[in-house]
């Protein structure tokens, strides 16, 4: 068990908070690298109708993948607080709880959506040139889910332990074998957009086996025997009311992205690819800060529960700082260079030309994300979890959608319109997140172990 924990409730902060997020942040640019490598491969082998149908069948999969890992922050904050109570007992109730809570969900998630998906393809407005593309994609990657949502509660269990090296290593195995699969496939074999959802498939399904075999033999304390397999009422209740609303939150952001999806379609297949690209490079823009908030919940959460605020506080300030010079560095390049990054993509002039215009006014986001996603990772941890996603709701829903709409279609800003939405909504949450630090009620620890 020894080499699976690590206890960040005691040492030097700022080395501890580095040493976490250091692999997390790996972890994090591998996996966006993983997804952004069917998009790079296809659009290059596969041309711009295969790209639009990965990018569009992809935006609904990554809903369900955001939604596990809202729920598994449950049970990461938990874990994290348990561990810094020294309560063995709860820390394994809570890692049987959440394993057969996920693998449950999995099934009763994948079903309705196999039925109902090409419906939803068609409320998103999916253009009939990359609808059959979209289809086929959706319809492989929802076999994965199981995959999905499996590794994702083991990554949550070993990161609520203060463990995010091993999350590293299986996912750059299972990035490294998605490329070879995505070139195979899609470069060789001409299967389009179900090449690249197969090679997801399979190297997520890898992941979870390499996860499952590291615990085993490391004497973890679920076996994953059938016998283990069991959800405790009590621990249930905690992880549903910790990890709901962040479920929720990332189910709401995702599907307003979803709605801007729908929205970008009525311009065509080009803007449609154009989203889609300059989505897939924000998703490595925004790695080192998303790295930087969860390990500032993880250090959190084992503070908190070990009685040491003071530490949490500083982990916080320390992973701000940090995330601010980094995007604003990011901001700086996408303004200077963004048609280099877009020709990553594809060379389609049409496609590089929508995606700039999108790019240069969605990244005045990353001057705002790197206070939100932090301030919001430290109230998560403390299991604030229903105040983020007040804060979510209200940068999602009230702002982001009707923001996008009034400047890309009212007053027929086009995409430069759309992408001014991101900011506007991060400036709103921001506010709120600064009046409830102010405020001081997030000084009360409101995950109530006992």
């Amino acid at each position: 068990m020894q080499k699976i924990e690590n206890d960040l409730s005691q040492g030097n902060v700022f080395t501890k908070l580095v040493l976490f997020a250091l692999p997390f942040l790996a972890s994090n640019i591998v996996q966006s690298f993983y997804n952004v490598a069917d998009m790079l491969i296809v659009g290059n082998f596969a041309g711009t109708v295969s790209m639009s149908g990965v990018n569009i069948g992809g935006q609904v999969t990554l809903i369900l993948t955001n939604v596990v890992i809202g729920l598994a922050m449950g049970a990461t904050v938990l874990i994290g607080q348990y561990m810094g109570a020294g309560n063995r007992m709860a820390l394994q109730r809570v890692t049987a709880t959440i394993i057969t809570l996920l693998l449950i969900l999995s099934v009763v998630i994948t079903v309705p959506m196999l039925i109902f998906k090409r419906q939803l393809l068609a409320v998103i407005q999916t253009p009939a040139e990359s609808f059959a593309e979209s289809d086929v994609y959706l319809t492989v990657t929802l076999t994965g889910v199981v995959f999905i949502f499996g590794y994702n509660a083991l990554a949550a269990i070993l990161r609520g332990m203060g463990n995010s090296r091993q999350p590293f290593y299986f996912v750059l195995i299972a990035c490294i074998t998605n490329v070879v699969l995505d070139l195979l496939f899609v470069a060789v074999f001409h299967w389009s957009a179900f090449g690249a959802a197969l090679a997801t498939v399979i190297s997520q399904a890898l992941s979870t086996v390499l996860c499952i075999l590291y615990m085993v033999r490391n004497r973890f304390h679920f076996d994953f025997r059938l016998s283990s397999f069991r959800i405790h009422s009590d621990q249930l209740a905690k992880i549903i009311r910790l990890g709901l609303p962040t479920c929720i939150q990332n189910a709401v952001t995702n599907t307003s992205f979803l709605f801007l999806t729908a929205m970008v379609n009525l311009f065509g297949v080009s803007a449609s690819a154009a989203v889609g690209a300059v989505g897939k490079f924000n998703s490595f823009a925004f790695m080192p800060v998303m790295a930087m908030s969860a390990s500032i919940s993880a250090m959190t959460a084992q503070n908190i529960g070990a009685g040491k605020i003071d530490r949490a506080v500083v982990a916080c300030r320390i992973g701000t700082v940090f995330s601010v010079a980094l995007m604003w560095l990011f901001f700086v390049g996408v303004q200077l260079f963004p048609e280099p990054i877009l020709a990553i993509f594809s060379r389609d002039p049409e496609m590089i030309r929508e995606g700039v215009t999108y790019l240069r006014s969605f990244s005045f986001d990353f001057l705002l994300v790197p206070f939100v996603f932090c301030l919001s990772g430290f109230l998560i941890g403390g299991g604030h979890t229903v105040f983020t996603l007040v804060a979510s709701m209200l940068s999602s829903l009230i702002l982001r959608i009707p923001i996008c709409w009034i400047f890309g279609m009212a007053l027929d800003w086009g995409l430069s319109g759309v992408g001014m939405g991101a900011p506007v909504a991060s400036a709103g949450a921001l506010l709120l997140i600064l009046g409830y630090m102010i405020s001081g009620r997030w000084k009360a620890n409101a995950v109530h172990l006992n």
